[in-house]
């Protein structure tokens, strides 16, 4: 039995792409439902999100590495459908100015984890990404890049130990 990376994904042909995607159907579709709910409910905040970035293949992270433009070697949860980058839309243009942390607190409304506390805000973090939001744990990255889990339409992250089901601050 399949799932999405390996229905969808891998069967892609921008699997290996070093070019930046922003498909939301390359969004498993429990996740890409629950990312469009957070753009409507920015949206009625007054705040206009985009889909910068939401598959990243092998490929691509690799080259951002060398550029210096990541400190991961390794593409994480892009490579699977469960993360996106979402940042501000500014005159049709994405922004990574201002406040994310109204991003931060749709995420968690969303039961997704936000890149600006991995899912714990009571726990200092030494790596912030302030625009992602992903639908896996930081417990189960390791079975996901395994390729021993992938969660159904029920997983709920917060369900997991080491995170916290506590708004951002």
């Amino acid at each position: 039995m399949g799932n999405f990376f390996t229905d969808v994904i891998a069967k892609d042909a921008r699997f290996r792409s070093t070019d930046p995607v922003s498909d939301m159907a390359l969004l498993e579709p429990t996740f890409r439902a629950q990312v469009a709910a957070i753009i409507e409910d920015a949206q009625a905040q007054g705040i206009a999100l985009m889909a910068f970035e939401t598959y990243r293949s092998q490929e691509r992270q690799a080259l951002l590495f060398k550029r210096g433009a990541t400190k991961l070697m390794n593409v994480g949860v892009h490579h699977y459908g469960l993360a996106v980058d979402l940042v501000r839309k500014v005159n049709g243009q994405p922004s990574w100015d201002g406040d994310f942390r109204p991003l931060g607190m749709l995420a968690y409304k969303h039961k997704l984890i936000w890149g600006g506390d991995w899912g714990n805000a009571t726990v200092p973090h030494s790596f912030q990404d302030n625009v992602h939001v992903q639908r896996c744990s930081l417990v189960n990255q390791n079975r996901l890049f395994g390729g021993t889990w992938y969660p159904d339409e029920t997983y709920d992250p917060y369900d997991d130990a080491g995170t916290v089901r506590q708004p951002v601050a």
